[in-house]
């Protein structure tokens, strides 16, 4: 891959690293800031209530999905790139400000919802954005490999969090990290989007929405339209649901799985998620390159598998892991099923849809199975783990997955769609012409 390909994918790829870090700091830093915004009580409660708001978010990302996607299919991919990010610095710094229970009562449970909400609206955008970015940017061939660093950009903004965390931990003592040290992260990620801004201001639109006429047609990256391609957009949110539990299930709320039911201290627990993150982020391009190579459905098809059958007793065992490498195994065996599902995901949605309504079909109906599903997940574990069934949560994450494995082994593959032959008045699944070469040129 030559040096105009590398920087497409990094341009593509560095605002979604930022945006990632600021959603997910929210979550890993949970742990600590939960009590300062409610009144003292059960520690779980306090935990549950601040990932109630967490999952607030995820049902904004609809919205997000909506009104981004549609900037995106009609004032380009720049456009909806370039204003994802401002929104996610302006949440960052209403977090970073926010004032505890004890200065403001409930109005700091305010601010953060108010965050939160702009953090779905920018996320729900950015994610089919960056998919179509990246998806329309790289060479035919290359397609798994180019949108498999939307998951490389997502896991570093995580691990850049994690590492942030474990660096705070080992300098700082509990008392200062629950007083303001949880404030940190928040500035951090501000600063990130800032800088994001700037790059993605001069960054270029794709040749494949350029060229496509999809600027010029009136009713491009409307609910309209998103209606001819329903049959794609409910295959999307079918195809996710499975991927995006077991994804936040292994990512997000595995460090809280093992400090809160393992029994592991907090700072082993994060190390071991920060290892099995770092690994998981490695192996996105050789699956992306696997895929580009056999096509996307034995990828797609082997998670689903591996998903349904291995989630209940990995989950067990992780619940006894106490301790650093039995849980590193466990988490890493789980990622590598998982990868299957993220290293792919992104192409395979945008592959899906005609140019004009390539980002909304991909925003809107990947938001809302995340609302449904990803943005629940941890709410759910924690409702289980509450009510003494904990393993019923081990049982929704392999259901969850088995729903998304009968989807996988009936619908077409799309590795050899052609995104330039793809029109408004065709269906994805009927292009399965070899694609010719695209590549982007600069936005007006």
């Amino acid at each position: 891959m030559g040096r105009e390909q590398w920087k497409k994918i990094w341009v593509g790829s560095a605002g979604n690293m930022v945006e990632w870090f600021d959603w997910f700091v929210y979550a890993t830093f949970a742990v600590y800031f939960a009590d300062s915004f409610f009144p003292e009580g059960n520690e779980t409660a306090n935990l549950m209530n601040t990932m109630g708001i967490f999952a607030v978010g995820f049902f904004m990302r609809p919205v997000g999905g909506w009104l981004l996607g549609r900037i995106g299919d009609r004032k380009g991919r720049k456009a909806a790139l370039t204003l994802t990010v401002t929104l996610m610095s302006a949440s960052a710094v209403l977090i970073a400000i926010a004032p505890t229970y004890d200065v403001a009562g409930y109005g700091g449970v305010a601010v953060l919802m108010v965050a939160r909400l702009l953090q779905g609206l920018s996320v729900g955008g950015e994610y089919a954005a960056s998919a179509t970015y990246l998806t329309e940017a790289s060479a035919p061939e290359k397609r798994g490999f180019a949108s498999s660093f939307q998951y490389v950009s997502m896991t570093a903004g995580q691990l850049v969090g994690l590492g942030l965390q474990i660096v705070l931990q080992r300098n700082m003592s509990e008392a200062a990290l629950h007083s303001w040290g949880w404030r940190i992260p928040f500035v951090v990620g501000a600063l990130g989007a800032g800088i994001v801004f700037y790059l993605r201001r001069s960054m270029l639109e794709t040749e494949v929405y350029a060229d496509s006429g999809a600027a010029e047609q009136q009713d491009r990256g409307t609910l309209k339209v998103l209606w001819q391609h329903r049959r794609e957009a409910f295959l999307v949110m079918a195809l996710t649901m499975g991927g995006t539990v077991a994804y936040y299930t292994y990512t997000t709320y595995l460090t809280k799985f093992l400090s809160k039911s393992a029994g592991m201290e907090k700072s082993t627990a994060s190390l071991v998620s920060f290892c099995a993150l770092f690994v998981f982020m490695c192996i996105q391009p050789l699956a992306g390159m696997l895929s580009d190579r056999i096509g996307r459905r034995p990828l797609l098809i082997t998670f689903a598998v591996g998903s349904t059958f291995l989630t209940v007793p990995i989950m067990t065992m992780l619940k006894h892991a106490d301790t650093f490498w039995p849980a590193l195994g466990l988490a890493l065996l789980a990622l590598v099923v998982i990868t299957g599902y993220t290293s792919i995901n992104a192409c395979v949605k945008a592959e899906l849809f005609p140019t004009g309504i390539r980002a909304l079909g991909v925003g809107l109906s990947y938001a809302v199975a995340n609302a449904l599903f990803g943005g629940t997940a941890e709410y759910v574990a924690l409702w289980f783990k509450n009510a003494g069934a904990e393993s019923g949560f081990y049982w929704y994450v392999a259901g969850c997955a088995a729903v998304s494995l009968v989807v996988y082994l009936t619908m077409r593959e799309t590795r050899d769609i052609d995104l330039n032959r793809v029109t408004a008045a065709g269906r994805a699944g009927e292009q399965t012409q070899p694609a010719g070469a695209t590549s982007v040129t600069p936005a007006s």
